[in-house]
């Protein structure tokens, strides 16, 4: 476990090094050399092409030169449990600025707390039970525990989250009350989490951290080297949805959202998902390994 640990040590050193400013805030990303991502994106649209049945939202970000493209990227989807990313990254700001802390616990109450589906808390928790608040968002992150992170929203305001996804620039938040996103803004959330890191290191590499250790690692990462760290989000809804938002800490590092509905098979779902990151980490090595 040690020598994966300190590869993601030193990829974080290396991507803060180099440096990444958002797209969406820095114009300074322009001016470095913009690969040509048009062979990509023709890639990744034929591989869909083959999967008629299924609707994608797809965002696609390179890191060192801010260059990006999209496929259906504004279209709202499902965001299932990748919110529970940009839930975290509200929930770290406020420890950074010291308007919670670790340690506060929050209480459990079953008639608004409970949720099948992933997790553990579902098996142990009693009413009454109390848990700190960095116990429940590590497990909202790396077993996407739904205990947990309603827990969380319900403690810390959903109506406060909600005003800051839409701070941070989202524009797809949770409409009408459903769980809507588009692979658009979650791609600005991943990038406002890598921002936050260089500000906040200590609850930013956290952050991070927990992301790259997650329980369900298939779907970003299933077709990568091991040894390449992933810092993601998976979702999914026996109705046909498999999500996975987040970045690649490759040679050239990269954020990638692949979004998907109307899958009959959760599984392939997944595998589909890996099958598109691989063809964006195949890319992005190319481009490193020629210049």
């Amino acid at each position: 476990m040690a020598p994966k640990k300190n590869y993601f040590t030193c990829a974080l050193l290396l991507f803060f090094l180099i440096g990444s400013c958002s797209v969406f805030q820095c114009p300074a990303a322009s001016i470095q050399q913009a690969p040509d991502y048009a062979p990509l994106k023709k890639q990744i649209e034929e591989f869909v092409a083959q999967r008629p049945g299924n609707s994608y939202g797809i965002y696609f970000q390179d890191l060192g030169s801010g260059k990006s493209f999209g496929i259906n990227e504004n279209n709202p989807m499902t965001a299932a449990s990748t919110v529970k990313m940009p839930f975290s990254l509200y929930l770290s700001t406020l420890v950074a600025e010291k308007k919670i802390s670790w340690d506060t616990r929050f209480t459990y109450q079953q008639f608004t707390d409970y949720e099948g589906g992933n997790g553990v808390l579902r098996y142990y928790a009693k009413e009454g039970d109390r848990y700190s608040v960095r116990a429940l968002n590590t497990l909202s992150l790396t077993i996407s525990d739904n205990i947990a992170f309603r827990m969380l929203a319900r403690s810390l305001g959903r109506e406060n989250f909600v005003n800051f996804m839409k701070g941070l620039g989202g524009k797809t938040v949770y409409p009408g009350g459903r769980n809507l996103t588009t692979a658009r803004d979650m791609g600005l959330y991943v990038q406002q989490i890598l921002d936050f890191a260089r500000r906040r290191p200590v609850e930013g590499n956290r952050l991070l951290d927990d992301l790259s250790h997650s329980i369900y690692h298939v779907g970003l990462p299933g077709l990568l080297p091991e040894n390449i760290m992933v810092a993601h989000k998976e979702g999914d809804l026996d109705e046909g949805v498999a999500d996975d938002a987040g970045v690649v800490f490759g040679s050239r590092p990269y954020i990638l959202v692949v979004l998907s509905s109307g899958v009959k098979d959760l599984d392939e779902g997944f595998r589909d998902i890996a099958r598109i990151s691989k063809l964006a980490y195949d890319y992005q090595e190319k481009l490193h390994s020629s210049k």
